[in-house]
């Protein structure tokens, strides 16, 4: 297993682009395969990738991941992705990926712990097993919420013809995955060539 190590506040790893961020975790992680390349292509990317989220997670950035941790984040990322293209359409998902993600939470289920905290007793969610392990799990749960919230039914793919993304719109006239990405993009081209024929 080839492991590597970054310091847990560096992104400068991340393949191609920055990944669009603050979407419905599921959707965060199924939206680094945008058309320009895998952005979990390497241990290194899921490291950077982790970081951006940490906020969102329950599990402290590790400061190593190997392949097999990379591995197990990207067959949940899979999985999601083709249940997610099955709902949207109104087809029934594969039962084999509905089973893969109830066996990644499986590999790695949180429990309530009791910590001290100060003279208080707290409870913090924690997982055991390797660090992809706990991370699959984590984005399995999330995803079965999603896919099983109504709202599943609204999710968008983004209008620029060259974009995969999805999003969940927070506003019904939503139509690129980012205003500043693609939005800018399309109204620029539109406007070259409303320019370009006069």
């Amino acid at each position: 297993m080839t492991n590597v190590s970054i310091a847990p506040c560096t992104i400068s790893g991340m393949s191609d682009t920055v990944p669009l961020t603050g979407e419905p975790l599921a959707l965060d992680l199924v939206n680094t395969r945008p058309s320009t390349g895998d952005q979990l292509a390497t241990p290194r990317d899921l490291l950077a990738w982790w970081t951006l989220e940490a906020d969102r997670l329950s599990d402290e950035v590790p400061r190593e991941v190997g392949d097999e941790d990379l591995a197990a984040v990207l067959a949940v990322r899979e999985h999601i992705a083709r249940v997610l293209d099955h709902v949207r359409r109104g087809e029934r998902p594969p039962a084999a990926d509905l089973s893969a993600l109830n066996q990644a939470q499986r590999a790695a289920p949180a429990i309530s712990e009791l910590v001290r905290d100060g003279s208080a007793l707290a409870v913090t969610r924690r997982r055991e097993g390797a660090p992809g392990v706990r991370l699959a799990a984590e984005l399995a749960e999330a995803a079965a919420g999603l896919l099983a919230d109504p709202a599943v039914g609204k999710i968008r793919k983004c209008a620029a013809d060259d974009c995969v993304l999805l999003f969940l719109p927070s506003h019904p006239r939503r139509r690129w995955c980012s205003a500043t990405g693609c939005g800018n993009r399309v109204r620029v081209a539109r406007h070259y060539q409303r320019h370009k024929a006069d």
